[in-house]
């Protein structure tokens, strides 16, 4: 019996599908030397390669623009480095002793108390220095610390943090339903007054409240309650987004 003979071409030319099937064997060739030779790139360029050889595989064109082709007034932002730690300390040592030698000549150590933490130098003013217990309004006699602190601040060339803290009893009135409001509105009033009354710039002052969630001491006690009722003075010596 004889043998079945397969169709041939004609002219000897080999099957459609047989062509077809090479230009796919190149094209995933070509696509595998690709992933090995730029095996180091980066993610971006690796991506926008992977979409334009894609797209040759479907038969559409595509205008691949690699990190290397973007304008050059539009650069990649290079990451600011954590300042030197001993430079900082060395800062912040400096600014302190500064801050104290002002309270102490100017008789404000009664009233307020100087410590120095991670971000910068703390002037910490007492509830009561400020303020009448449950209210916002600075004391009239008490605007002469102010006055004193605003002169010190103008020779700090220091970004300033007003905050505002209360203890952990509950207030709820029209005006402060929270400790919340208690606390952020003390800080704000204290900001105003240096910045609309003394002049302070207002791009180097802010304010922020915690209400009782950052207590100096335990709530337990009378006295607890009277150190965590305060405002602090930040001068912001480390402002970064990096941290110690």
């Amino acid at each position: 019996m004889p043998r079945k003979q397969f169709n041939k071409d004609p002219k000897g030319r080999a099957p459609t599908w047989v062509t077809t099937f090479s230009d796919l064997m190149t094209l995933l060739l070509t696509f595998f030397v690709l992933l090995f030779s730029f095996s180091e790139l980066d993610a971006v360029k690796f991506k926008n390669m992977a979409i334009a050889l894609q797209s040759v595989l479907m038969g559409e064109t595509s205008t691949t623009i690699f990190e290397d082709d973007l304008p050059a007034d539009n650069p990649i932002p290079t990451p600011i480095p954590a300042p030197d730690v001993s430079e900082l300390e060395s800062e912040i040592r400096e600014v302190f002793e500064k801050v104290k030698n002002y309270v102490e000549e100017h008789n404000l150590s009664a009233q307020v108390s100087v410590k120095a933490d991670a971000r910068g130098v703390v002037i910490d003013i007492k509830e009561r220095v400020l303020f009448d217990l449950g209210k916002a309004d600075i004391k009239p006699e008490s605007k002469i610390i102010l006055d004193k602190l605003s002169l010190l601040f103008e020779e700090i060339d220091k970004d300033i943090v007003i905050e505002g803290h209360t203890d952990n009893l509950p207030i709820n009135t029209y005006q402060f339903p929270t400790n919340w409001e208690l606390s952020t509105t003390r800080a704000v009033n204290v900001l105003r007054y240096f910045v609309e009354i003394k002049g302070a710039d207002p791009t180097r002052i802010s304010a922020t409240g915690y209400g009782e969630y950052r207590p100096l001491e335990s709530n337990d006690t009378y006295a607890g309650k009277a150190a965590n009722r305060r405002v602090n003075i930040l001068l912001l010596v480390y402002d970064s987004e990096y941290k110690l």
